[in-house]
């Protein structure tokens, strides 16, 4: 705990209905996300949450999805509007790694356009090699 804050990577603590509104309302990658493919992603990955000591109230959200051994993409991470400036972010960021790390994952990969300078605290830089990299578009949501 540090500031007040918890980390907690019990997928079961994370309030779905919360992270689900943040994610389908208010963040520009996942904007209009249904109920089905959220609880699915969920599913399939590794969830982190950050709470208030006090509350108990869920501050922010962040979710790995790894084959535990070579590769993993840190996605949907989020802080409530609220709770903004608090180290919500920081300290999402230290769990996930800190869960990560003993994996000795070869990668650890993620998409932003907005928090370079977060990231970069925990390691990440921008692609040195970009032209290697490729993604196939899907549907949406």
């Amino acid at each position: 705990m540090s500031n007040g804050l918890v980390f907690s990577s019990d997928a079961m603590a994370m309030d779905v209905d919360r992270v689900l509104r943040w994610l389908s309302e208010e963040s520009y990658w996942a904007k209009g996300r249904t109920r089905t493919t959220h609880e699915a992603a969920m599913a399939g990955s590794r969830n982190y949450g950050v709470f208030d000591a006090e509350t108990g109230e869920q501050l922010g959200y962040a979710r790995a999805i790894t084959d535990g051994a070579t590769f993993a993409w840190i996605a949907d991470v989020f802080v409530d509007p609220t709770a903004r400036g608090r180290g919500v972010g920081k300290r999402i960021m230290q769990g996930v790694i800190g869960d990560l790390e003993p994996l000795g994952l070869k990668r650890t990969a993620l998409f932003t356009a907005d928090a370079h300078t977060l990231y970069e605290k925990f390691g990440f830089t921008q692609l040195t090699d970009p032209e290697s990299w490729m993604v196939r578009r899907g549907i949406t949501m």
